[in-house]
């Protein structure tokens, strides 16, 4: 079935990362209009119909950006920027940090943004919340309050539906700071394990994040596209 979002508004948090790019793009493909926003404004050149620069670690920020915009039809939150390490090596002030960029981010949009009854609420987890890694403890514990956040949000906001999207491993810009032959030694250990036999590309996970925003009978659900990754 072809998907079409003409004279819709989407919204994207976090557009200029690989996932969030992906998600916009996936949407404008479907007629949308598409406003691409994030921390960096230099990233959003080429994303979506619209650009608009937004600090989603600021509250007052994100409150007047909502205040001044008519409501969405879909909000996807993609932005993150969290830190792996074990919970006894990790600084607590990294921690912190991780806790406030992915959970209190998206938190913030959620708590301010207007969104039409029958719309769509969508975050992006990961999981690790459901099979945690003993170097990555943080990251596993803030995908599964995301996810219950989206679960509640679900019953708070009907008819507005809110989903979660739970990525496994996929080879997004968040690994270019790895050596190229590291990081493609990892991504091929990975897929050697992985029922699927691949890593992830970002539209997998738009394809999903597309899916959960424009069914209407989707909501409280998180929805895992992951290789295969839990049960491996």
């Amino acid at each position: 079935m072809t998907i079409d979002l003409k004279g819709q508004r989407v919204l994207v948090v976090g557009a200029g990362g690989g996932i969030g790019r992906a998600s916009a793009e996936a949407f404008a493909a479907a007629g949308a209009h598409v406003v691409a926003t994030g921390r960096n404004a230099a990233k959003l050149d080429t994303v979506g119909t619209e650009h608009v620069a937004l600090d989603f670690l600021d509250n007052d920020a994100v409150e007047a950006f909502f205040a001044a915009a008519a409501p969405y039809d879909h909000v996807v939150i993609a932005a993150a920027a969290t830190r792996s390490g074990p919970v006894g090596g990790l600084a607590l002030d990294a921690a912190r940090a991780s806790m406030e960029s992915k959970f209190w981010g998206a938190y913030r949009i959620a708590r301010a943004a207007k969104i039409h009854d029958g719309g769509s609420l969508t975050f992006v987890s990961g999981f690790l919340s459901q099979r945690p890694s003993p170097t990555s403890v943080l990251q596993g514990a803030i995908n599964a309050a995301l996810e219950a956040l989206a679960r509640g949000l679900a019953l708070e906001k009907a008819p507005v539906r809110v989903n979660a999207v739970s990525p496994g491993l996929i080879d997004t810009p968040l690994w270019a700071g790895m050596a190229e032959a590291d990081r493609e030694a990892m991504f091929e250990r990975t897929a050697a394990r992985l029922p699927a036999r691949r890593v992830g590309q970002p539209e997998d996970i738009a394809q999903a994040i597309l899916f959960v925003a424009t069914n209407p009978f989707a909501t409280g659900s998180t929805v895992t596209v992951d290789g295969g990754g839990t049960i491996a």
